[in-house]
């Protein structure tokens, strides 16, 4: 095991912890999380009050809707083609691709609902690590639903995340080979007896369980054909294996032979001595640093096979030991840039961020939830910033902080976000190219609708009155609250400088706003 950490600690350490195992916290949570003890915060991560259900799923998203809507789908189709059949071939032509465009235009639509769901749930949750797991698993198994097309599969991907979230590891890489949008994404569903599709077989090892290096061509060429025969019912969204598709045959994978089927190879990798140190080396680099050290992660793999690849137990370790908390760690990370958002969502204490903008930052900032750039997805650390990106940080925390406090209000859009700027799902690169135009208008219109409509945040409760009659007070306050840790006398001067430049008669929200995005525009900020 790692060397633990004392159950004292420092409100600074406390910061640290609900900031890389959740999204941070405003500074009152951040105490409250302190009063607990190093080792009761630890265990109320892991063991949150919070039941996985506690947030309503949309309307389209629960299974019985799901399934129906399904089936309805199925019938539609099946009118479409018998009416066709009486049709001249130009006007069946457009009747199929009407019927597609309308299906794509509800697909785009309930993909921006999934992700502004999940943004909301990652904001709001009294279960962050279950949240920052999810986004992980998210990560690792990854897909997108530009390919698997359907919002509602992939919304059942995130819950099945959430339920495995700090679970059993095999478990959950047993759910992810019969997860429907795993099945779309690495084309499992077309995998037959005769005709294996090596998709899944060479990921499963190579990304989720493994690692490169540590398999044969042939073991993927084997597994493949053990792979066969799942099928995904279209009318109701379930997986069912396929007897009559599968290969029944004898497969030799890793040096075991037998009459292999998905889960029976999965048992197999397992066996192998990588997979007790692939998942910990990335949970090491997600939560702490890049580059861990070997014995380190030597250390977390023993435990990891130990617990039977239980995930809660190599967290418990993780957060509870030395290393963690050390000065090489702390402030060392670079936020992705969902981390970015929420955690400075939670320090403005925003009840309500603007749904429409928060979606599109996703995009301006490289990290869009449920669109991972591929099967490996995202490159983290260093990827995350370049001129273009910072930039843009500085430009959605100024947006954020100061709103539209000096822009004329006009008649609200009725709430109307729906169709804010989600890569279009699934559609066709052709029909992707005829509509970039009228798209991009659209979004400049929306954004323009946010920025008029958005008042930015509660600055009466950041920073009370009487607390901006002393600039250096004030800064003092809002340097806990963004930073949870004293800054150089150098950085904490040109802030004191700004402060005491703005105070006139009285230091209004606007320059509070100023002040606060000054600080959110340090590369410092940019670091957990």
């Amino acid at each position: 095991m790692l060397p633990a950490a004392p159950d004292e600690w420092t409100i600074q350490e406390a910061a640290h912890l609900l900031r890389r195992a959740g999204f941070g916290g405003s500074p009152a949570e951040i105490a409250s999380f302190h009063a607990l003890g190093r080792y009761r915060a630890v265990d109320s991560l892991l063991s949150p009050a919070e039941p996985v259900d506690a947030f309503v799923l949309p309307e389209w998203a629960k299974r019985e809707t799901a399934a129906a809507e399904m089936r309805e789908r199925a019938v539609a189709q099946r009118e479409m083609r018998r009416s066709m059949q009486d049709m001249t071939p130009e006007r069946a032509d457009r009747t199929r691709r009407e019927f597609n465009q309308q299906q794509q235009r509800l697909y785009r639509q309930r993909g921006v609902e999934a992700q502004g769901w999940w943004l909301r749930r990652m904001l709001y949750t009294k279960a962050p690590l279950r949240e920052k797991m999810v986004l992980f698993w998210h990560d690792h198994f990854a897909s997108s639903i530009q390919k698997v097309r359907q919002p509602v599969l992939m919304m059942g991907q995130n819950e099945l995340f959430r339920r495995h979230a700090t679970g059993s590891f095999k478990d959950l890489t047993h759910g992810i080979l019969k997860d429907p949008a795993m099945m779309l994404y690495l084309d499992t569903q077309t995998s037959k007896k005769g005709k294996p599709n090596e998709n899944f077989a060479r990921e499963v090892m190579e990304l989720f369980t493994l690692g490169e290096g540590n398999y044969t061509e042939q073991d993927i060429k084997e597994a493949a054909r053990a792979f066969t025969g799942y099928n995904l019912n279209r009318q109701n969204g379930t997986v069912f294996h396929n007897r009559r598709q599968w290969d029944g045959g004898d497969k030799t994978v890793f040096g075991r032979s037998g009459k292999f089927d998905g889960d029976d190879v999965i048992e197999v990798l397992f066996e192998q001595a990588a997979a007790a140190s692939y998942v910990p080396r990335k949970l090491w680099e997600y939560f702490a640093a890049e580059n861990p050290p070997e014995e380190g992660v030597a250390a977390l793999a023993r435990s990891f096979k130990a617990a039977d690849f239980q995930v809660e137990p190599l967290l418990r370790e993780i957060f509870r030991s030395q290393a963690f908390y050390s000065d090489k760690i702390v402030r060392n990370q670079i936020k992705s840039p969902i981390q970015f958002l929420v955690q400075m969502f939670k320090e403005l204490e925003l009840e309500s961020p603007p749904h429409a903008y928060t979606v599109s930052a996703q995009q301006q900032l490289g990290q869009v939830l449920f669109t991972p750039p591929n099967v490996a997805g995202w490159d983290w650390g260093k990827a995350w910033i370049n001129t273009n990106t910072l930039l843009t940080r500085y430009n959605v925390a100024g947006f954020i902080t100061k709103g539209s406090q000096e822009t004329p209000k006009p008649a609200r859009n009725n709430g109307d976000d729906s169709m804010m700027t989600m890569d279009d799902a699934g559609m066709g690169m052709d029909m992707q190219m005829e509509q970039m135009d009228r798209r991009q208008m659209r979004v400049s219109n929306q954004l323009q609708r946010a920025q008029q409509n958005w008042d930015g945040p509660d600055y009466e409760k950041i920073a009370p009155r009487p607390l901006r009659e002393d600039p250096e007070k004030l800064v003092d306050s809002l340097v806990q609250r963004f930073f949870q840790t004293p800054l150089g006398a150098k950085e904490r001067g040109a802030f004191v400088e700004y402060a005491v430049s703005k105070k006139g008669a009285i230091f209004t929200n606007k320059e509070v706003g100023e002040l606060c995005h000054l600080m959110m525009s340090t590369p410092h900020y940019q670091l957990d």
